[in-house]
């Protein structure tokens, strides 16, 4: 068995803004694993700024992967405790060297294009006219859940906005989840979920900044509005820790990212300890190419969430590679008559 790494720019169409700030481009790396005559190809969508693993010895771990491949999966996942990104990538790899087709991961009537996935439609930050475009857009498109990343822009033109919507949607007709991602201040939290608490929103992603465990205890007991915990989940790798912190927060929900929580063994950790909790749970994309995308649908699909999910379009890259996935009135498709393009 033979293992490689290679790095990869992608390049956004538009400059994204994100709590990281404005993106134009993303790294990723991807590993390369040939046995046999066949190959396995994995996505370690590294996040800077937010990814654990973001640290001087990515690569020389990626490094390491290769020369040690022939450990398993099983003792390279444990190895790999602390770089969560890697562990999906090579989780993915050794899932796509055993099967016939290395894109179909996890083989399900998704992958055989008899199923899709709903998808919430993602609104990024910025001007209140270029959102408001987007939320034009995402409803024209046939979204019937949208995310607002807010935090950004003036809470009150945040709330305009979101006033807006339902003034023209009720509930019933588009699902509304409203992203912060640490903005608010523990003391002005609970008077902010308030006001948003009045147009019937499904949820709150991560209210205020991860690591203040008791403010955000505290803040998910008075709610009057769903919170979901996003970076609270990061950097947390032990089971006995998992299990404290949903034991401490008790939060409505969490979010799973799978690049940023230890890939698919990961995600599975977290989502037996929430239902054992009764806290409910989605999984979203962190920015992957359609290589990574695609695994991550593939084994979200396998999870049977009945909740739409966040994954992400594989369209705000320029230099993507081609895919069968495509969106489709408000859910992921796999499209049969698709092909794959992965030339690396």
């Amino acid at each position: 068995m033979k293992a490689t790494y290679t790095k990869y720019v992608l390049k956004f169409k538009q400059a994204s803004g994100t709590s990281r700030g404005i993106l134009k481009t993303k790294e990723t790396w991807f590993i390369t694993i040939e046995s046999n005559n066949r190959k396995g190809i994995g996505e370690c969508g590294l996040f800077r700024g937010l990814s654990i693993d973001d640290c001087p010895g990515y690569e020389n771990k990626l490094n390491w992967v290769c020369q040690n491949i022939n450990l398993g999966l099983d003792v390279l996942l444990q190895e790999l405790i602390e770089y969560p990104s890697i562990q999906l990538g090579v989780e993915t790899a050794f899932k796509s060297l055993s099967t016939n087709n290395p894109f179909e991961i996890f083989p399900s009537k998704f992958s055989r294009s008899e199923d899709v996935i709903p998808i919430n439609g993602l609104i990024w930050m910025g001007t209140e006219h270029f959102m408001k475009q987007q939320i034009a857009e995402k409803i024209e498109a046939g979204f019937s859940c949208i995310k607002m990343k807010i935090g950004a822009i003036d809470f009150q033109t945040e709330i305009d906005l979101i006033k807006s919507i339902r003034n023209e949607f009720s509930s019933k007709d588009i699902e509304l989840r409203v992203d912060a991602n640490g903005a608010f201040q523990p003391s002005e939290a609970l008077e902010k979920l308030q006001m948003l608490s009045e147009f019937d929103l499904h949820s709150i992603e991560q209210p205020i900044k991860q690591g203040q465990i008791e403010a955000m205890a505290s803040l998910c007991e008075k709610t009057p509005l769903p919170i979901a915990l996003d970076e609270e989940l990061i950097g947390v790798f032990y089971p006995d820790e998992k299990q404290k912190l949903l034991e401490t927060i008790n939060p409505q929900y969490i979010i799973l990212k799978p690049s940023l929580v230890g890939g698919f063994s990961g995600s599975n950790s977290w989502i037996t300890l929430a239902e054992s909790k009764n806290i409910n749970w989605w999984i979203t994309s962190a920015l992957e190419s359609n290589i990574g995308l695609n695994a991550i649908a593939q084994y979200t699909y396998t999870k049977r969430s009945k909740l739409p999910q966040g994954l992400g379009t594989g369209g705000l890259f320029v230099n993507n590679f081609e895919s069968p996935l495509q969106v489709k009135k408000g859910t992921l498709q796999y499209n049969k008559l698709g092909t794959w393009k992965f030339n690396m």
